[in-house]
């Protein structure tokens, strides 16, 4: 960005939605020239007599679109959920810290998370599989309420073939013609039981998983410094200039939002 007050006009390619109840929409807009990111970055996606908000980029860096999932929520992201193909929106970005990727080469790499959360984390799961051999074991355990609110899930159910990547996912409880993992994330977390030693966990998700997920962490091993989770709460402007975000000495929007699980508890305990 040259300016990061000034969006990027972008054009949307393709706007379709998840969720059977219409909850969650995607979309996926041009990428502007130039634009070039890691996962765990955001974009602030503008809405012209509507206002901004942050989104976590759902695409793989080597994609050519940029893609973005939303759940309808207030007033942008309703507007958001308005768009169709053609429409323009403003973009900001690339934004934030990301995923630390040079830390996990040559070690396995954990992906664990829950609900719409999933969305930077298909960006940075598609970009260890791009440079699959610089990783060693790759598990992604990802969950939603019922089987319709996993994001991507037709990609997730081509990506189990490979025998290359080890995937776990589950839903709350039974449906009909589910036939994988039931029950709640730390459950299914606990249940595979992943080897800590030499491993990287990175997590996403809402609060209530992220809460009873951070015991199963710590009863299976996993040190701090090599646990990682990305924060969204409080963004507003992206560039740390409005204080919204601000915790501690960090802002989540430039700091962040991805912080390791050690910083994390060196921070106020309100958030």
């Amino acid at each position: 960005m040259k300016n990061p007050y000034l969006p990027v006009i972008v054009k949307v390619k393709r706007a379709y939605f998840e969720s059977d109840d219409r909850s969650l929409k995607t979309i996926d807009v041009e990428k502007p020239e130039g634009f070039s990111f890691l996962p765990g970055q955001f974009c602030e996606i503008s809405i012209f007599g509507r206002g901004e908000a942050p989104f976590g980029i759902a695409s793989a860096p080597s994609e050519d679109f940029l893609r973005f999932t939303i759940n309808k929520a207030g007033y942008v992201t309703t507007a958001i959920h308005w768009l169709e193909e053609g429409d323009e929106i403003g973009i900001r970005g690339p934004l934030g810290n990301y995923y630390p990727v040079e830390l996990f080469e040559r070690k396995n790499v954990l992906i664990v998370s829950g609900g719409f959360a999933f969305t930077t984390l298909r960006s940075l799961l598609l970009y260890l599989l791009e440079e699959r051999e610089r990783y060693k074991n790759i598990i992604l355990i990802y969950g939603a309420r019922r089987p319709d609110l996993l994001l991507y899930r037709e990609e997730l159910f081509e990506l189990e073939k490979r025998e290359d990547l080890e995937i776990h996912l589950t839903v709350d409880t039974e449906f009909p013609g589910w036939t994988r993992h039931v029950g709640f994330v730390p459950q299914v977390l606990e249940r595979v039981n992943p080897p800590a030693e030499d491993t990287y966990l990175v997590m996403c998700g809402p609060p209530a998983m992220i809460k009873f997920t951070l015991p199963v962490i710590e009863k299976l091993g996993f040190p701090p410094e090599r646990v990682f989770t990305s924060l969204e709460r409080r963004m507003k402007c992206g560039i740390g200039k409005c204080g919204r975000c601000n915790i501690g000495p960090y802002y989540v929007c430039r700091d962040g939002p991805v912080f390791s699980l050690d910083k994390l508890r060196t921070l106020p305990r309100e958030y």
